[in-house]
């Protein structure tokens, strides 16, 4: 147990705290105002001890600018653009914050507060992108031996209401398709496979299996916000095999015969790329100068769509996580939640159906089924198993 001895200075009484760090070193911290400081921050030294929450002050009194740098640095298996929002988060909104601020001084009331000050300022989700970024730094300090917890955790953030996502039909996928002239190929491939643009953009020639109707995804291209072109894996550095329908089968056949293997599958017409920014505005934004009154989807909605008509082709969630490349088919429920409300529809007839009192009542008249026959009290077999509805005496089971 540590000690608090008092001491003069210029300005007043102060109060100084002794005491051994874990490793039996003695040291002290003074400047208290009154012994009451002084006793409570003893007692949270000797409760932090006892927990292996011990941090000392040297370690802990690096500031959030310093060490969010070291962070980013440590981010060696992260993606491009992964790491490109990392920094642009942590450069752009943390530090001008909380750059000179000693991790050991950022409080868990702080933090709250300044989540509600940005809520004001811009969305849900860029706030939670922010927290989660602001998260992972702290915790990295944790694990450090930096901060003996993690002050982010458990901070209110504000709810997400879910988008709803458009969907296209397939005859408004195809009248797409027809108005975006000859890049209406890429339109259908989108619509009907679910391909991110990335892994669209990086497919090859020879990842195009013809007899079972399949696309091989096992790269995917990211464009940086200076230009730069970097390939790797898929997200989730899942690779795949995804379907495609019969009808564009003639049009991407003439489009490999006049390749080689290795040559990307969609390029410009100069042979080069696709960028998804040129190619918006060749295709969707022309289509749409063209009909004002056209519904106007993002790339990305092309993949909502291919969702959409795979499930209303009947295919199930698990199918459907491993054409879209999704983490798991939980994450897959979450995102396509609306599509799977006409099954509550077909549940709640499927119940009307089978437990009408007409279908019932068949069932118990059937002689095959009299061990279970009613009894005079209505109950039949359920008696005789020892259950019995609420208040009333039921006879212990044997």
């Amino acid at each position: 147990m540590g000690s608090i001895s008092a001491y003069e200075t210029v300005a007043g009484r102060r109060y100084r705290v002794r005491y051994r760090t874990p490793g039996h070193q003695q040291t002290d911290k003074r400047g208290f105002r009154t012994k009451r400081d002084a006793e409570l921050y003893l007692a949270s030294l000797e409760l932090a001890k006892a927990r292996g929450d011990y941090v000392p002050a040297a370690r802990a009194g690096v500031n959030f600018q310093s060490w969010s740098e070291k962070w980013i640095d440590s981010l060696v298996q992260v993606k491009p653009s992964t790491l490109q929002g990392y920094v642009s988060i942590t450069r752009g909104r943390l530090q001008p914050r909380w750059g000179s601020t000693p991790l050991n001084a950022i409080t868990h009331s702080d933090i709250q507060s300044w989540i509600s000050d940005e809520n004001s300022r811009v969305g849900a989700r860029t706030v939670g992108s922010y927290h989660r970024v602001f998260s992972m730094i702290l915790k990295y300090a944790v694990r450090d031996g930096r901060l003996g917890r993690n002050p982010a955790d458990g901070i209110r953030l504000p709810r997400i209401r879910p988008k709803k996502h458009p969907y296209l039909t397939h005859a408004q996928l195809h009248e797409l398709a027809a108005l975006c002239g000859s890049e209406g190929l890429v339109v259908l491939f989108l619509g009907y496979t679910g391909l991110r643009w990335g892994e669209l953009a990086a497919l090859e020639c020879r990842n195009v299996d013809f007899t079972r109707r399949r696309v091989q995804v096992d790269r995917a291209v990211v464009e940086l916000t200076d230009g730069q072109l970097v390939y790797g894996s898929p997200k989730n550095h899942q690779q795949r095999s995804v379907p495609f329908p019969s009808f564009p089968c003639d049009q991407l056949r003439a489009l490999v015969a006049s390749k080689k293997s290795r040559d990307l599958l969609f390029t410009s017409p100069y042979g080069r790329l696709l960028r998804v920014n040129n190619w918006k505005r060749k295709a969707f934004d022309k289509a749409a100068d063209n009909h004002p009154d056209l519904l106007r989807p993002t790339v990305h909605d092309l993949r909502h769509t291919a969702a959409s008509l795979a499930i209303s082709a009947g295919a199930n969630v698990k199918a459907v996580q491993r054409m879209l490349g999704h983490a798991s088919a939980a994450m897959t429920l979450d995102v396509y939640a609306d599509l799977f409300d006409d099954d509550l529809d077909a549940v709640g007839d499927a119940l009307s159906r089978l437990g009408s009192p007409e279908v019932v009542s068949k069932v118990w008249a059937n002689p095959e089924n009299a061990a279970s026959e009613p009894t005079a009290d209505g109950l039949g077999s359920l008696r005789r198993t020892g259950w019995a509805p609420w208040g009333s005496n039921p006879r212990p089971a044997d």
